[in-house]
């Protein structure tokens, strides 16, 4: 490759080359020799990405080859490791198929999105990625066997944007250099810009009152001086994202604004050295101080938001206390506990948590019992006492007792981070009513750029200025980001309310779906109930009394209901306190009853019907199937496949909140009904109880599907509330389904919205916020439409000025934000 008698060096890491290897790259059109295939892969990969001006800026070669390989590149590839993807990668239910959530750096308008999202979703191997532009999130879906998540954070940086995994105090830190470097950009172009005020004064009162050439040429050229740092600085920040579309060959909101800015200075140059015409140095200025106090303001708006819905991943402490060989031990003292960051925590460990201490992480409580404050994670304003085996929720504050726990979960598998993840979900939705503005955003700078030509070809003339300043005018009044804050800052104002009342949503119709409901439908036990059963009494059948006791009977029925999650059979479990018996061919019947055989006997449990179906002889006698004299308002049967042994009665209280939900949603004109499978007298008393004016009792699951149907069929639509087990098959009918779960339920749940405060009244408040998220994006759009509609044609015409198109262009985008800020301000 090289005759001279002198070595020739490697272009990538300063290495001598071997004679007999002749490998190179190509670097701006030149062949530049490489020492080994390591250095060509490396360089090729630099050069590739877009990022070969590394070379260009460099001082020297490295001593150590390894460091050729730049500090980009070697972040990129770290986040491929296992280990670290842990704290920010969720594994999904398919293999290989995983979920990021990540921060993108440099959006500043709707085409920023467009662009973005086509440019992932086009990767081989992604099949799904969504930003958010009002929190500038992306969640990206992506199939591990076809690509790395390195290589989609490279992709990216190649458009000119930087991604880097989502961290909520790194996320933070970024909005605030970010904010930070608005004020100086906003403080540069107010100081410069009130000096230059004062000479533009200056010279439009001398048109009317005389002014000396030599004065206003002096002027002219001051304001030059002035107005190029707000160019260089301030306003640099329009021509780099303008610059950065336009190389991607799109055209975003910053293209029509660096014209409109460029074409003011240019002329107002060429004038000044002319030494006749009109300058707009001024509205340079005004230009850029009105565009980035707006953005500033966006900038904080976000920064608010994503601190109220990034509060839940706060909650955990930076520190824990692990105990040392606790399993072996079971004993702690002082020389057996050590601080570690929670960050090192491994499941299976054991941790220490004294009273007024925050749980590190999803636990088991393995000695100890306490009060847990979970108000920040579920909403529940009192303390639940926990005790060992319970499990606890990392973020959660121990009030009372010393607690130890076993570490469950953590990271992206933690309960904070199943909320923080329907959160991020909640906040990519897109309501229908939103599609049509997202469409006109992505042509609207087109079309606006071609209005510009055309108004300043119909305007122009060599014998005046006035062209200039109306096609300016017209680039810099439009205001496409109007359109496209319009239903991101309401969606995440709104996640932010409904993550503080316990209510998320899980899938993209939810919100509108609740806003526009028109049927409330409730599931008894659990739901409308508090779902705490008691067992309150045991009535045997005589004819079994000699050789069964109500111990015996308990302990079959128990037996049988043990692998269940219904409410009745926690009651069962918690009253039998003997070893249970071992059940073979255990079979479920979905809302009727469990069948299974005992030491060789078939036996059943559940209601009337299924023993009825089963059991050869009729129910014993009326006077022991009977609930008068007792106040218990359920019932349940045990059977063997001859007869009738036990009927167990059980209770259960209406939930404190429930009348005033059914009484709430009465006032707002909704229909309430009541659907279970429990007996018609015990539902016809909660109804009566409760107020509920529509009752169907004796159901099974399939019978409260068509049910939900006929009301669809009616013209209903349909928000069905149950227990996310058994209700599994009305929920996923009902055009929105939540279901009640406590934060440890939370991944299993599966429905459009989970409840995870338990509390049902914020069900009504959650239709409050959607419905009023809803009523914002439609003020949002309207008023971003009709002041486009207004502003370009008025612009066009002439009537006005550049300065009021910087104002009114900034005050657009400043009205749709604050719109969208108040409902941080409803009060429940």
């Amino acid at each position: 490759m090289n005759n001279s008698q002198d070595p020739v060096s490697c272009f990538h890491c300063g290495l001598p080359v071997p004679p007999e290897l002749d490998i190179s790259v190509n670097y701006h059109g030149e062949k530049k020799p490489m020492c080994c295939y390591g250095c060509q892969a490396v360089s090729q990969a630099i050069i590739d990405s877009g990022m070969d001006d590394f070379y260009r800026y460099r001082t020297s070669t490295p001593e150590k080859p390894g460091e050729l390989v730049p500090e980009f590149l070697q972040q990129l590839k770290a986040y491929d490791s296992p280990d670290v993807q842990k704290k920010f990668v969720a594994a999904t239910d398919s293999e290989n198929i995983y979920e990021v959530s990540l921060i993108l750096e440099g959006i500043t308008c709707a085409a920023c999105v467009w662009l973005n999202e086509k440019h992932l979703n086009a990767l081989d191997g992604i099949i799904d990625a969504s930003i958010n532009y009002s929190t500038h999130r992306a969640r990206v879906r992506w199939d591990n066997s076809k690509i790395r998540l390195s290589d989609i954070l490279e992709s990216v940086s190649r458009i000119g944007y930087l991604a880097h995994p989502y961290d909520p105090e790194q996320h933070q830190l970024i909005l605030e250099k970010e904010r930070k470097a608005q004020i100086r950009r906003i403080g540069l172009s107010g100081l410069l810009g009130m000096q230059l005020m004062i000479f533009a004064v200056a010279m439009y009162t001398g048109d009317w009152w005389g002014m000396e050439e030599g004065f206003r040429q002096a002027f002219r050229w001051i304001s030059l001086a002035i107005t190029i740092p707000i160019l260089l600085f301030a306003s640099s920040v329009f021509f780099k994202s303008a610059w950065r579309d336009i190389s991607n060959r799109r055209v975003g909101m910053d293209v029509p604004v660096s014209l409109g800015i460029g074409i003011a200075f240019v002329a107002s140059v060429m004038h000044t050295i002319k030494g006749s015409g009109e300058v707009y140095y001024d509205s340079v200025a005004m230009f850029t101080f009105f565009l980035l106090s707006a953005r500033y303001f966006e900038i904080t708006t976000r920064k608010q938001t994503s601190e109220a819905t990034e509060a839940l991943l706060n909650l955990t402490p930076a520190v824990a206390t692990r105990l040392i060989d606790y399993e072996n031990r079971r004993s702690s003292t002082v020389e057996d506990q050590e601080n570690i960051s929670v960050s090192e925590l491994s499941v299976g460990d054991y941790l220490l948590v004294r009273p007024g201490e925050v749980i590190p992480a999803d636990g088991v409580i393995v000695s100890g019992s306490s009060g847990i404050n979970e108000s920040l994670i579920t909403g529940e304003s009192l303390p639940v006492t926990r005790s060992v085996d319970d499990a606890v929720i990392g973020g959660s504050t121990n009030t009372e007792n010393p607690l130890i726990i076993r570490v469950t979960k953590l990271g992206e598998d933690s309960v904070l981070s199943s909320i923080q993840r329907l959160i991020d979900e909640a906040q990519h939705t897109k309501p229908a009513i939103t599609r049509l503005a997202d469409r006109i955003a992505g042509w609207f700078v087109s079309i606006l750029l071609s209005i510009a030509a055309v108004v300043a070809w119909y305007w122009y003339s060599p014998d005046s200025d006035l062209w200039l300043e109306i096609t300016i005018a017209t680039l810099v009044v439009s205001c496409p980001c109007a359109l496209s804050l319009a239903t991101p800052t309401a969606i995440t104002a709104a996640s932010g309310q409904l993550a503080k009342i316990g209510l998320l949503p899980k899938s993209p119709h939810a919100l509108e779906t609740l806003a526009h409901a028109t049927d409330f439908v409730f599931d008894k036990t659990g739901t409308l109930t508090e779902g705490r059963i008691e067992l309150q009494g045991i009535h045997l059948n005589p004819a079994v009394q000699k050789t069964l006791d109500d111990r015996q009977a308990l302990l079959i029925a128990a037996s049988l209901e043990a692998s269940s999650e219904h409410p009745i059979a926690r009651a069962l479990l918690e009253s039998c306190r003997q070893p249970l018996l071992k059940v073979e061919g255990l079979a479920h019947i979905t809302g009727r009853g469990i069948s299974g055989r005992i030491e060789g006997e078939t036996w059943f449990i559940g209601n009337r019907a299924f023993i009825e179906e089963n059991c050869r002889q009729p129910l014993f006698d009326a006077r022991f199937d009977s609930s008068e004299g007792d106040d218990s308002n359920g019932k349940i049967y045990l059977a063997s496949s001859e007869q009738c042994i036990a009927v167990f009665l059980l209770s259960d209280h209406v939930r404190e909140e429930a009348p005033r939900l059914i009484s709430e949603l009465k006032h707002l004109h909704k229909t309430c009904h009541l659907m279970t499978g429990d007996r018609e007298e015990n539902a016809r008393q909660i109804s009566r109880q409760l107020g509920i004016d529509h009752t169907l009792a004796d159901l099974h699951p399939e019978d409260k599907l068509k049910a939900v149907k006929a009301l669809q069929n009616a013209g209903a639509i349909v928000v069905m509330t149950g227990d996310g087990v058994n209700d599994a098959p009305v929920l996923a009918g009902a055009d929105l389904s939540i279901a009640m779960g406590k934060g440890t339920q939370l991944a299993a749940a599966a429905a459009d919205m989970i409840l995870i405060s338990n509390n049902i009244e914020h069900i009504y408040h959650g239709l409050k916020i959607a419905s009023k998220t809803l009523g914002i994006i439609r003020q949002n759009l309207s008023w971003a439409l009709l002041y486009n509609i207004t502003a370009i044609p008025a612009a066009a015409a002439g009537y006005v000025e550049p300065w009021m198109a910087a104002l009114g262009m900034s005050a657009s985008s400043l009205v749709v934000v604050i719109n969208a800020m108040r409902l941080n301000r409803i009060r429940y």
